[in-house]
């Protein structure tokens, strides 16, 4: 799936000028969380989000430190939170260093670069221009579509056959001896594990089978060191 399926478009966006307030009421009234600052040639030179405005005198919730702490802290980075907390327009609260991505990315791309950079959206570009936002909303919502929503009728033995083919794609339970047996739809997993880690990975691979019904844990965790049985989490309740 790529990132012109799933984003919003077109972006609303602001300009520099766009006052704080009129900002935040866009924000409110289209219900967002952020919004690209573009020029007035349509390219982008920002964003700003909700983040932007925690931070407000009007809130009195300026960041406040210790005498000494403010004594250790450059003047330059008090100058910075001053503008921040302060500012009236968007230009003087926004952050100018924005993460980008293209229409024809991949939603494993859009992913990586949330987690890199510890963001929640992403400006979609061509040659500079603002066509479209992409949201985690938006990756929650294309998950949500994905999922199955009925239950789906396979026999005992293509279950079967399924379950260990997904078992033996994964590399964590290489180690193991995960044996499956499935009855009226109900999987048993059995065998043996290393990692106690395990048992829930392949029981949620499991559960991702269609036309299973339940699944029911019977796996033996061995200590690899100690080469004894150990209790399970249930066992130790």
């Amino acid at each position: 799936m790529l990132i012109r399926e799933i984003m919003n478009a077109p972006a609303i966006t602001v300009s520099p000028e766009t006052s704080v307030v009129d900002a935040a009421r866009i924000m409110l009234d289209r219900h967002v969380s952020g919004l690209p600052v573009v020029d007035g040639g349509g390219d982008i030179v920002g964003i700003v989000s909700e983040g932007d405005f925690l931070r407000r005198g009007e809130l009195q919730t300026e960041r406040k430190r210790s005498w000494l702490l403010e004594f250790l802290t450059s003047p330059g980075k008090l100058a910075d939170e001053y503008v921040l907390s302060h500012g009236r327009s968007v230009e003087e609260v926004m952050t100018s260093k924005v993460v980008t991505i293209g229409p024809n990315a991949t939603l494993t791309i859009a992913v990586e670069l949330m987690e890199k950079y510890g963001i929640k959206r992403l400006p979609v570009v061509v040659e500079g221009e603002v066509i479209g936002i992409v949201c985690r909303s938006d990756l929650l919502r294309a998950l949500a579509n994905m999922l199955p929503k009925e239950k789906v009728q396979a026999t005992d033995n293509q279950i079967t056959e399924a379950v260990i083919a997904e078992l033996s794609h994964q590399s964590w339970s290489h180690n193991g001896f995960i044996k499956v047996s499935v009855q009226n739809g109900v999987v048993e997993l059995s065998g043996t594990i290393f990692d106690e880690r395990e048992r829930l990975a392949a029981k949620v691979a499991a559960e991702n089978v269609p036309g299973v019904k339940s699944v029911t844990d019977q796996i033996t965790w061995i200590d690899p060191y100690l080469g004894i049985v150990m209790p399970t989490s249930s066992d130790t309740v």
